[in-house]
């Protein structure tokens, strides 16, 4: 294993500037924040200016900054974007995590790449081919199992990336088109519509309904709390939590709970370490299921499994508590063992169906008096608490403090005193107190006075672990004295650690250049420049078809594709029908159609890979829509 592999990381998401901080604080050992445009999630944009503040808080725990610039590149925005990544390059980022290959033909800065989950490494191929072209992470498919994770371990050096919690997009990133066919708004541009969040009907070759009205390509969220040792000895080093669209108290949450559980991890494995500075420490106890989720599912980490798809709702339901005993005019009465706040809030599938959720104005032991009375609650009904108002106001207040141990070491010199601090990294603050050595006259008051004044570090980044006083004899040293020591050695160890970080080096790509695996790229290779087409040309690639946003493909094709399959769930997989007396062989993968409304999608199943794809055509009001046009991005708003 690489060495860097032995340094863990946990990632986590950023919406903005301030909740990055609050990752660095909670302990988070990189963060991934999108910048002014390009990234995958066009409504988590960010300022220049608020990722260099970021990049400062961030670097004072050697944590690291990557910047997300993971959607596929129009011809007319290369410029912009040549530019955009320079500005992120001199705001201090320490990564960009991009899918475009285009940007590998670029004069970029020597800022080291990552390669977004969106360019689909689901295969020991590709990922030794992204290996070898100048990666130094790179984000594997969620739908990898541990087996697969071991062999592209076994058949690369870079550091491995994967997601451990948060929303699982069902198709494979990278390889879903319905939201651009249907609307112009393609997923590897950052505007996804979530088509596959809305409520379907299920049939069957015969036309017989299979489900009806279900959010039948809803999966759960991903948890993985259980699999991280599993993991780092697959080889994943990178641990990324999902949710740039997510608020403060997620985030807040999900890092902690995770920070706790490596840390954990940690102490029992000799030879792995961490990849920031600093311990955080909390008001609260992390709990992952207070904060949005649609109930928790590892995946396909251990396999293919029953029980992955969020069918009922695609929403938060929160935590089941108890059921309703009693209706009045004005309450709910709800019989559950959980203390309920005024302020909670609960919610409940209604007779269609559907999640109800309502706030509780004030509650007197099992009665519930909420803000507005809803119109479909009936005795029997479970009852879910999606918000629980104690739990987050601690996390509306400052909830975490990180710090970096240090030893204190005090000791005489022939002009006075000097203080020199030592932290876990190695670095070293000093500080000299020139002053006539006059004897205390109370010893043990003069001792313990010092040790408290020199361990007093209090708004600092640091913290003492322990007090060393080398002197001949307790001393008479003002408190001024020691609190202007205190503060020039912490000044002094700052400039020390600032000067001496270093951004992580890119990685120069093998010569000469590796060949692709594959010959012949159609669509679903997300080409959409010539700088990509360039790319893929320089490794041996000899037909390139033009990426799905091109608008060429104007036929049915596959819109999605994805492991989650619909035959499994409805026990009608001719794989897990082998074998078994009276069903083997009546059962084939005949095509089934998904129906919202006016709209028909055709799914068909690929049992030997143990796929299933989503197929349709791309409609005619979004090929008339003009493709991009050239932009600009300016570091700062430019002058009237």
């Amino acid at each position: 294993m690489t060495d860097s592999r032995r340094h863990l990381e946990l990632l986590a998401p950023a919406r903005n500037a301030d909740i990055g901080i609050e990752a660095v604080n909670h302990g988070a050992d990189a963060v991934y924040i999108g910048g002014p445009s390009f990234g995958a999630r066009a409504g988590a944009g960010n300022e220049i200016g608020d990722i260099a503040r970021l990049v400062e808080h961030a670097h004072k725990f050697n944590a690291k900054i990557f910047v997300t610039l993971n959607t596929i590149l129009h011809d007319n925005e290369l410029d912009a974007a040549h530019a955009l990544v320079w500005q992120i390059y001199e705001a201090g980022a320490d990564a960009l995590i991009v899918q475009d290959m285009g940007l590998l033909e670029m004069d970029l800065p020597p800022i080291q790449l990552h390669a977004s989950t969106q360019t689909d490494i689901r295969t020991v191929e590709k990922a030794a081919f992204l290996d070898q072209v100048g990666f130094s992470q790179i984000v594997l498919a969620r739908e990898l199992d541990l087996p697969t994770i071991k062999k592209i371990a076994g058949a690369t050096t870079c550091n491995l990336e994967f997601f451990i919690h948060g929303a699982l997009c069902v198709a494979f990133s990278g390889q879903c088109f319905i939201s651009h066919a249907h609307t112009g708004r393609s997923a590897n541009r950052g505007e996804c519509s979530q088509a596959c969040r809305l409520p379907y009907t299920l049939e069957d070759s015969q036309g017989r309904i299979l489900a009806n009205d279900k959010h039948l390509l809803s999966v759960k969220d991903n948890d993985q709390s259980a699999n991280l040792r599993a993991l780092i000895d697959a080889g994943i080093s990178s641990f990324k939590i999902e949710g740039r669209y997510k608020d403060a108290a997620y985030v807040k949450n999900a890092t902690a709970h995770y920070r706790q559980l490596l840390d954990e991890i940690l102490e029992d494995l000799p030879g792995y370490g961490r990849s920031s500075s600093g311990k955080s420490t909390y008001t609260f106890t992390p709990q992952p299921e207070k904060t949005f989720n649609r109930s928790a599912t590892d995946y396909f980490v251990n396999g293919r499994q029953a029980g992955i798809g969020a069918f009922d709702t695609p929403k938060f339901a929160g935590e089941e508590i108890g059921r309703v005993t009693k209706v009045g005019k004005d309450f709910i009465e709800v019989e559950t063992a959980v203390e309920l706040h005024n302020g909670d809030g609960i919610s409940f599938f209604d007779s269609h169906k559907e999640l109800v959720g309502l706030r509780i104005n004030t509650v007197e032991n099992n009665r519930i008096r909420p803000d507005e009375m809803p119109a479909d609650v009936r005795r029997g009904m479970t009852v879910y608490r999606n918000r629980d108002h104690a739990f987050l106001r601690l996390l509306e207040k400052p909830s975490a403090e990180r710090k970096i141990g240090v030893s204190v070491r005090f000791f005489e010199t022939p002009q006075g005193y000097t203080l020199m601090l030592t932290d876990e990294d190695g670095y070293v603050g000093m500080a000299e107190l020139v002053q006539d050595k006059q004897p205390a006259q109370n010893a043990e008051r003069a001792e313990s006075g010092l040790r408290e004044g020199l361990a007093k570090l209090g708004n600092t980044d640091f913290v003492a672990e322990e007090v060393t006083l080398d002197w001949t004899q307790p001393w008479f040293i003002p408190a001024s004295g020691i609190n202007a020591l205190r503060r020039e050695a912490v000044k002094s160890l700052q400039t020390a650690r600032q000067s001496a970080y270093q951004r992580p080096q890119r990685r120069e790509p093998v010569e000469p250049p590796v060949a692709y695996p594959e010959e012949t790229l159609d669509y679903l290779a997300n080409v959409y420049n010539q700088k990509a087409r360039d790319f893929y040309a320089k490794h041996g690639v000899k037909a390139i078809a033009a990426a799905y946003e091109a608008n060429e493909e104007q036929g049915e094709v596959s819109l999605m594709i994805t492991k989650h399959c619909l035959r499994y769930s409805f026990a009608m997989c001719p794989k897990e029908a082998k074998g078994v007396i009276g069903v083997q062989g009546t059962i084939t993968a005949e095509p089934m159609t998904l129906v919202n409304g006016k709209e028909r999608l055709t799914l068909r199943f690929d049992c030997k890979k143990c796929e299933m794809h989503v197929m349709g055509k791309i409609r005619k009001s979004v090929l008339q829509m003009p493709q991009p046009q050239p932009m600009q991005f300016f570091s700062k708003r430019p002058s009237a």
